[in-house]
């Protein structure tokens, strides 16, 4: 009996702790969680198991190893966030896997990504004709997003993100930085390290730019 109650009680305060760890890690849906995230919480999943099951040992063993993994996912997040190389070799980039209708198969095979989940991820989109794609992109969390020929949304791709070129979106775009700096200027944008955010739109050939915040 001493046993079973040891049980509950370990489950109800680990329960208790995994709840406050993810409060504190915030709100996102599982599609949208880096890799650094799921590895985390998969470690963490586990030691809360074991914490359970070895009634044994003091539960201070599990707890401080589970608040410890989350110290170093911040810091990791924290060098994500200043690293654009960082977060490259952690989560990768997005992958372009149709072009106006036509599938890129030598991508699709460097993604490890097949036909049976492109087709999947398609029909949820309501689309049975790959014809019908303008643009499919398949994101670092897996997800699939899709622009429709008939659609009268725009495919906007990111030129300049925290400072820093994009210059694969822009090789996408059939540009080099050269030009972009250039198309810049004319809008009156002369450094680049003052962007915070710009996309480029090739449909309707639009730049759409948001400066970082003045520091008060």
């Amino acid at each position: 009996m001493e046993e079973y109650a040891s049980i509950i009680i370990r489950t109800l305060v680990l329960y208790a702790a995994i709840l406050t760890i993810f409060r504190v890690m915030g709100k996102r849906e599982i599609g949208e969680l880096s890799l650094l995230d799921l590895v985390v919480f998969m470690m963490l999943a586990e030691m809360a198991a074991i914490g359970i099951e070895n009634t044994d040992e003091p539960m201070i063993k599990s707890l401080v190893p589970m608040f410890l993994l989350v110290v170093v996912q911040f810091l990791l997040a924290f060098i994500s966030l200043k690293s654009k190389r960082f977060r490259l070799l952690v989560d990768g980039t997005p992958s372009v896997i149709i072009r106006e209708g036509k599938i890129d198969e030598h991508e699709m095979r460097k993604q490890r990504y097949n036909f049976d989940d492109l087709l999947l991820q398609l029909r949820e989109y309501g689309i049975s004709d790959i014809e019908d794609v303008s643009y499919a992109i398949l994101e670092t969390s897996g997800k699939l997003s899709v622009f429709k020929k008939s659609s009268k949304s725009k495919l906007a791709l990111t030129v300049v993100l925290d400072g820093e070129v994009d210059k694969g979106n822009l090789s996408e775009l059939g540009k080099d930085q050269e030009w972009l700096e250039t198309e810049l200027k004319k809008l009156g944008y002369d450094n680049l390290k003052d962007i915070s955010y710009c996309n480029y739109s090739k449909d309707d050939e639009k730049f759409f730019v948001d400066l970082k915040d003045e520091i008060k």
